[in-house]
């Protein structure tokens, strides 16, 4: 009997069952749940972007999957979820920030984006015809010349984080955040926190991650080169037991 009437209101995603929940939103965050991980960490210099990609056959070239994406000179983002679904919010990001800049002469701030995607984002949950993103990001940029950290979901909520992850083992990532991270941290220390709170799952590999510094220089894309020097100790160690075994 429940889930009949369960089935009643989950075909649209503009119709609150009677216990106030829209079961099409919650199912597009089931979709960000099985997405591959984005951890971004607020420091003292700037916010730290890491995102697993996720390489599903050595024929691949991971070079082609992109999870982060850089929105303008002094902005990025993180996704986690349907990566059609975030390329055209980013899309809809990169679109607003030049327009900002055209009328105003200056670049839009962190949260003023934050909160023109939200607004986006729920028009898809409140009219026919239409379903929600399923997709979350992680929104990194500088709001007044301080850094700053926003996550961004299906509903269209927007919430600012010191540090979050987003995707597949969310609660296994965040508890790592929670242990490690520091106020006024570096960004060299939040780096290696991020990677930290990867490699630390089971099933994730330094291969194919993608990195991303925003800080009051713009947004800089590092390398798999520039990650190594920033691999926490254990991992460190671990490596070089695995070539021990190996030789």
């Amino acid at each position: 009997m429940q889930q009949n009437e369960q089935m009643a209101y989950d075909r649209g995603s503009t119709i609150f069952s009677p216990d106030g929940r829209l079961y099409q939103v919650e199912y597009a965050r089931e979709a960000v749940k099985r997405g591959s991980v984005s951890i971004g960490i607020k420091t003292a210099g700037g916010v730290v972007l890491l995102a697993e990609k996720r390489v599903s056959s050595d024929l691949l070239v991971s070079d082609t999957i992109e999870k982060i994406y850089q929105v303008d000179d002094h902005l990025a983002v993180a996704a986690s979820g349907h990566v059609a679904d975030a390329r055209h919010l980013v899309d809809y990001a990169r679109t607003e920030s030049q327009r900002n800049t055209y009328m105003y002469e200056e670049p839009l701030e962190t949260d003023t984006l934050a909160k023109r995607l939200g607004d986006y984002i729920q028009q898809y949950t409140q009219y026919g015809g239409t379903r929600p993103f399923g997709c979350a990001l992680l929104i990194a940029g500088s709001t007044r010349g301080e850094p700053d950290l926003i996550e961004s979901e299906p509903s269209g909520a927007i919430i600012g984080y010191k540090a979050a992850g987003i995707g597949k083992g969310r609660s296994d990532v965040e508890g790592r955040l929670e242990q490690g991270y520091e106020e006024g941290m570096s960004v060299d220390e939040g780096l290696t926190l991020a990677l930290s709170a990867l490699l630390e799952r089971d099933d994730s590999s330094m291969d194919a991650t993608e990195a991303a510094v925003v800080d009051e220089d713009g947004v800089r894309m590092l390398s798999h080169d520039d990650l190594k020097e920033y691999m926490p100790d254990e991992a460190d160690e671990e490596n070089g037991e695995d070539e021990e075994q190996e030789e």
